[in-house]
């Protein structure tokens, strides 16, 4: 009896040293777009924030979560050793690149223009044609537009906020960035009136959002981590996170 005690004390001791090892060499990173993932209150927060921690909260996993600008997080996902990244599209391009546990959700991305806008644009052709369309300076989306052939871009915002203040200022004709979900958050956030912007009816991507690990991440892993994406996904908490970020945009 004594012996299995101190087995199970060696054991117990041995797991927690592992636990502590991993959690000393993973690094989770992810970038401020709402309402995934991004910074309110001092506190990371966000749909996919809290589908992480609840992931890592049933495998055991306490990995530091890091906030860096877009370019930075995808930076580190490529060139640091063991580095998570979240909310991430998995496109055709990048699926090689990583492993990936998903999908979370599935997003379209829009232009939008102000309601009272003279010439309403309902066409790719007139997107096309647009005096100017503004979107984040770097991402899928700009290097997406880029790719259709828009030589009509403005790469100036550094956050999404500055492409609502850009619209309403009359700065822009059309925005470029955010899901449904992200814009319904920033017109909550800036006090945007219902009503004020129009969704233009040309969807520009659509796509699922995943969680990307780096190539030399243990397969053991990535499989427990989609092992408790799928455990959510049964319990229906996943679809209970979702829902109160679609209902409050919070």
């Amino acid at each position: 009896m004594k012996y299995s005690t101190l087995s199970a004390a060696l054991l117990c001791l041995l797991l927690g040293t592992i636990t502590i090892a991993r959690a000393e060499q993973y690094q989770v990173v992810t970038e401020e777009w709402a309402p995934y993932n991004y910074q309110k209150n001092n506190q990371l927060t966000g749909m996919t924030t809290e589908i992480v921690q609840a992931i890592m909260a049933l495998t055991g996993d306490d990995f530091k979560v890091v906030l860096l600008p877009s370019m930075r997080a995808t930076r580190a996902l490529n060139d640091r050793p063991k580095t998570i990244m979240y909310s991430l599209f998995r496109t055709a391009e990048r699926a090689p690149l990583y492993k990936w546990v998903g999908p979370i959700t599935e997003e379209s991305i829009h232009p939008y223009q102000l309601a009272s806008a003279a010439q309403p644009v309902d066409s790719l052709e007139q997107l096309l044609r647009a005096p100017r369309i503004t979107t984040r300076h770097a991402g899928l989306v700009p290097d997406l537009l880029h790719s259709l052939g828009f030589n009509n871009l403005d790469r100036s915002a550094t956050k999404s906020q500055q492409l609502y203040r850009m619209l309403l200022a009359g700065r822009t004709d059309i925005i470029i960035g955010d899901t449904a979900a992200g814009v319904a958050h920033h017109s909550q956030q800036l006090d945007i009136a219902p009503g004020t912007l129009r969704q233009i009816p040309i969807e520009i991507y659509r796509s699922s959002l995943y969680i990307a690990f780096s190539l030399d991440c243990d397969d053991e892993l990535v499989a427990a981590w989609a092992q408790a994406l799928e455990q959510l996904r049964q319990s229906g908490e996943l679809a209970r996170i979702q829902r109160r970020y679609e209902h409050t945009n919070e």
